[in-house]
């Protein structure tokens, strides 16, 4: 039985790279989150490196497990970053499973804490986001810097900011 989510990331991940095929979302246990529906970021490390890392910011699918299975098979295979994981490559991969609140809409960089908020920016169309307390992202300017650089956002443009909180499973 799969006991939590960076297990489910990682049994999905596997089964997915060595049947091409999603992994069926389990029917025991972790039942707290088949009840339940939220934005989910899977990040795979190998060797203490980002391996992969890919999300929802709301959620698409029916529940959290089923969120975790489609962003784990999405941080494996779609991330633009990396090549696709090889089965060689699984036995060396680590497995971080995040939950996001639901971002609310801030109106000041002083509402925003690297450490505690996820961070949210959009300009029209484009929107990027970046997880809270990363390795090597002190400030909330260094936050914004990097979710507009993802996004493809110039500096310098008018920006809406949003936060969030995260309950990380690793």
């Amino acid at each position: 039985m799969i006991n939590s989510l960076p297990a489910l990331a990682q049994a999905a991940t596997e089964h997915f790279i060595k049947n091409q095929s999603p992994l069926p979302t389990p029917t025991d246990g972790l039942d707290n989150f088949r009840q339940q529906q939220a934005g989910v970021f899977v990040t795979l490390k190998r060797e203490g490196e980002l391996r992969g890392c890919v999300g929802t910011i709301q959620p698409v699918c029916e529940n959290i497990l089923e969120e975790t299975i489609q962003n784990a098979i999405s941080s494996a295979t779609r991330d633009h970053r990396f090549s696709p994981v090889t089965a060689d490559e699984l036995s060396s991969i680590a497995y971080e499973v995040s939950v996001l609140h639901p971002p609310e809409h801030i109106t000041s960089i002083e509402q925003l804490d690297a450490n505690l908020y996820g961070v949210v920016v959009t300009a029209g169309e484009q929107r990027g986001l970046l997880l809270p307390d990363l390795e090597g992202v002190d400030t909330p300017e260094q936050q914004i810097q990097i979710a507009m650089r993802k996004a493809g956002i110039a500096p310098g443009s008018q920006i809406s900011l949003y936060r969030f909180k995260v309950d990380k499973h690793a």
